[in-house]
């Protein structure tokens, strides 16, 4: 069976898991809900269902700034307005916005 998506997970390691999830609350425009998955609390992202995509936030070790992997998450509105709210946030836009036939994004 081919799967429906070719990724299934993601994790974001931050060092202060409530500011963190303060931010991506506010950028995203979304709540994510505490979990405790082993030994470790998370902050899970919202999906859409069994087969949505889905990831949390954990306290971990973030890469150094400008390496790791890169993970696009989608905004509920105008990527402009997302934008507004990562600076407003204390987060930094670091590109213009990217314009590829499956969309638009930035950094």
């Amino acid at each position: 069976m081919t799967p429906q998506n070719a990724a299934c997970w993601f994790e974001i390691p931050v060092s202060d898991l409530s500011k963190a999830s303060a931010f991506y609350n506010a950028v995203l425009k979304t709540t994510l809900k505490e979990e405790i998955m082993g030994p470790n609390v998370t902050h899970v992202f919202p999906t859409a269902g069994q087969g949505g995509v889905g990831g949390h936030l954990y306290i971990g070790k973030p890469s150094a700034k400008g390496t790791g992997n890169t993970i696009h998450l989608v905004a509920p509105d105008q990527l402009e307005d997302a934008m507004a709210r990562v600076t407003a946030q204390g987060g930094q836009v670091v590109t213009p916005v990217t314009e590829i036939p499956a969309g638009r994004f930035a950094y």
